[in-house]
């Protein structure tokens, strides 16, 4: 078994796959997306490219234990913003460059929606709207 050396706290340690992988399941439960657990393991365990150790990206290992959301997290950051527009626009109702603004984004979502429920990652009945994307975001 191949062996990770690692810094941290200024002293060399070597990390197993297993040890990696155990440190990613723990930072998905706490609610850490796959982009922000390999800028954790780059900042704080020295890990530049985990797929290189682990023949693996992080996001099919937090599949494989399953933590990964129910909803791919593009998609997600998507509707967080499209939420937060929205309320945006409920405050400020003559806000036209913002209105256009969230169209466009919504068309996107839709686009990335079809993609997703064509590849099976999205369940065929799936459809857009603010209060579902806003129960989304809340969870």
């Amino acid at each position: 078994m191949k062996k990770i050396k690692v810094k941290q706290l200024g002293k060399r340690r070597k990390l197993k796959k297993e040890e990696i992988e155990k440190i990613i399941i723990e930072l998905a439960k706490k609610g850490y997306s796959s982009a922000q657990i390999g800028l954790i393991l780059k900042e704080k365990y020295h890990i530049l490219k985990p797929k290189k150790y682990l023949k693996e990206k992080i996001s099919k290992i937090m599949q494989r234990h399953g933590v990964y959301p129910s909803v791919p997290e593009d998609l997600l950051f998507l509707l967080k913003k499209a939420v937060n527009l929205h309320e945006h626009l409920q405050k400020h109702k003559k806000d036209k460059h913002s209105k256009r603004g969230l169209e466009l984004l919504e068309s996107k979502i839709r686009c990335l929606a079809k993609y997703y429920i064509r590849k099976g990652r999205l369940p065929k009945d799936w459809k857009y709207s603010y209060e579902e994307a806003r129960l989304l975001v809340q969870k």
